[in-house]
């Protein structure tokens, strides 16, 4: 048995590949449209041949999809934890848990999905404006 994906559905495929693309990097992989299904599905990873992201896009959705905790959340580590938080603020990402450790930061993907940033290793020094930033909303 191996780890294949983690399938999540949006709202706004533009505004979610760009949320993972160019907030968190990674890339796509493959994409299926299915004219009579209604759907696309987009496939990231952080590099191919690695386990995927599966965003899976219904044409005809209109409202936001429920959510909550219950679903918890999808992780990646990255290299540098206040570079990641950066790109996602530049792009308007509200960061909900603040790198105050410098390892682990909170944010929502357009979709309110839960995804957790890790810093690779040791965790980095604490910096601000993050050290003194507190939490907001759920995460």
């Amino acid at each position: 048995m191996r780890y294949l994906h983690t399938m999540i559905r949006v709202l706004d495929l533009d505004r979610a590949l760009a949320f993972f693309t160019d907030g968190l990097g990674l890339v796509e992989t493959r994409r299926r449209n299915s004219e009579s299904g209604r759907f696309t599905l987009v496939f990231l990873a952080t590099a191919p041949g690695e386990p995927e992201l599966e965003l899976t896009h219904n044409w005809d959705q209109t409202q936001p999809y429920g959510g909550g905790r219950n679903f918890g959340h999808v992780a990646y580590e990255v290299d540098d934890i206040y570079a990641a938080c950066d790109r996602l603020v530049a792009q308007g990402v509200t960061i909900l848990r603040p790198p105050r450790d410098g390892r682990m930061a909170f944010v929502r993907s357009p979709d309110q999905i839960s995804v957790e940033l890790l810093q690779r290793g040791e965790a980095q020094p604490p910096r601000e404006p993050w050290a003194s930033m507190p939490s907001q909303g759920e995460w």
